[in-house]
């Protein structure tokens, strides 16, 4: 992909209708939005200013919910010893082909190689163990925000690079069931976070086997579905049973004087929940942000004519934006010597919620136009009642945008019984609930041939006898299959 720094303005700004080419609309909508570019290394990604204070909204309302369960910050080193990550098999298998090695290191070759942290289980379990002793010592609530480095071979911004950000909690438990207590619960934060504030609907669940976290005694998932009806694991929470904790000894003497392995978890969300957010909402225009997840809620565009009355208009429109910012929403006047429909092109593109558009006609009549950017509606509002109808209308708007990707979902899933169907609607790019005979075969012949996964078996799946969709065997509940990112 072209530089955009070399690209004309009308090139960085063109965008792809979903419906010609759904990829290529995703990396416009990231372009002409400008929230990040390519970097220099293949695989990475510069995320730029106003993309990342969409992270910066992510970190600041997960970092309360963390809080708010006793959860503390920490930092780990991201250079592990080769040593460490082997010490539990499964993982360092489930890892081996994505990590970056450093071997060379001071002018010398290095006496044990370095894994780049592809995930913090094993440094951070080294130290662990040296912080756990007694029962008195558990809980043990951690989480970091950190960059991590997985080598990867198609890279696509946000969604998959070889380096990106985000979250890793890790905890220690006195038993299985505390464990499982607080995997659930993690999951539940990630679930009331798409849900509520990035108005993404997902399905929790619990992933098959072969799906699971490498190492993981049971991993949970949040499901979404974007708008070419593939479906986006927008975070994971694993209970990791004893497995790390034997490894990395991490042992305490329980209240029997006892000692016992500690349980833990493990719970994350990356910046890949910011690709679902553009693909979830955004529309052939640009980008659509939902009001909790905009940096700017609103935008006040002044209609400048260079003449005296110019100075009346923007004198209002500060007194304006003073009292809307008293309401706590986020605010930007723009008074750029631009046309005003050019500014009325960029904000659209970068998807703030509401435009506030305001001339001298306007404060002739003592008005001024609010304009959605979810739907386009545009509507006349007495000054005085601008503020107020602003804080209306982001309510209204991040509950449509919740509502119509709902709707999407709802429409996009399909509950079929046979085989022919079921290949059409992966096909045609659906959810498909259907039957599954709980064996890995399966489920790899399913994947081999339709390039269908188990996306997870829903919490609220419900006993019901079937026959498994592939085989014909017997089959206890359905699960969500679906093609992913």
């Amino acid at each position: 992909m072209a530089n955009p720094q070399n690209q004309s303005t009308e090139e960085s700004f063109h965008i792809t209708p979903r419906a010609e080419d759904y990829s290529a609309w995703y990396l416009d909508i990231i372009r002409a939005a400008g929230l990040a570019e390519h970097g220099p290394a293949k695989g990475t990604m510069v995320i730029k200013p106003y993309g990342y204070a969409i992270w910066e909204k992510v970190q600041t309302v997960l970092n309360a919910k963390f809080k708010e369960s006793n959860v503390e910050n920490a930092y780990f080193p991201m250079l592990i010893p080769e040593s460490l990550l082997k010490r539990e098999a499964d993982h360092i298998e489930g890892f081996a082909p994505e990590v970056a090695v450093v071997t060379h290191a001071g002018g010398k070759d290095l006496e044990e190689r370095l894994i780049i942290r592809p995930t913090s289980e094993t440094i951070m379990y080294e130290v662990f163990s040296n912080w756990i002793h007694s029962y008195r010592d558990l809980p043990l609530l951690i989480n970091q925000w950190a960059n991590v480095v997985r080598w990867e071979m198609r890279p696509r911004l946000f969604l998959r690079t070889t380096e990106f950000l985000w979250q890793e909690g890790h905890t220690v438990h006195a038993s299985e069931a505390l464990a499982d207590e607080r995997a659930r619960m993690m999951l539940e934060v990630y679930r009331d976070f798409a849900e509520t504030y990035m108005a993404i609907p997902v399905i929790p669940g619990q992933k098959s086997d072969s799906e699971k976290f490498a190492g993981a005694l049971r991993t949970y998932t949040c499901e979404a579905m974007m708008q070419d009806g593939k479906a986006l694991q927008f975070a994971t929470s694993h209970n990791l049973g004893d497995h790390f904790a034997k490894a990395f000894h991490i042992q305490f003497l329980d209240e029997n004087n006892e000692q016992q392995f500690g349980w833990q978890t493990s719970w994350g969300l990356s910046t890949r929940s910011i690709g679902g957010l553009i693909m979830t909402h955004s529309d052939d225009k640009g980008l659509v942000l939902p009001p909790k997840m905009a940096s700017i809620q609103a935008v006040l565009v002044p209609i400048l004519i260079g003449k005296d009355v110019d100075t009346d208009v923007l004198s209002k429109m500060k007194e304006l934006d003073a009292q809307i910012r008293g309401l706590s929403i986020s605010t930007k006047i723009d008074d750029r010597a631009l046309r005003p429909g050019e500014k009325f092109y960029e904000w659209e593109r970068k998807g703030v919620p509401v435009r506030v558009e305001f001339g001298p006609k306007d404060l002739a009549a003592n008005h001024a136009v609010l304009v959605r950017r979810d739907t386009g509606e545009k509507e006349t509002v007495t000054l005085s009642d601008v503020p107020e109808r602003i804080g209306q209308l982001l309510e209204t708007i991040q509950k449509s945008l919740y509502e119509r990707a709902v709707q999407l979902r709802t429409s996009k899933t399909k509950t079929l019984d046979t085989w022919d169907e079921f290949k059409q609607a992966i096909e045609e790019g659906n959810f498909v609930l259907g039957h599954w005979d709980g064996t890995r075969e399966t489920e790899a012949l399913i994947k081999e041939e339709t390039g269908a996964t188990i996306r997870c078996i829903p919490f609220d799946s419900k006993d019901e006898v079937g026959m498994c969709i592939k085989s014909g065997k017997p089959s206890k509940r359905r699960v969500i299959f679906a093609k992913a990112y």
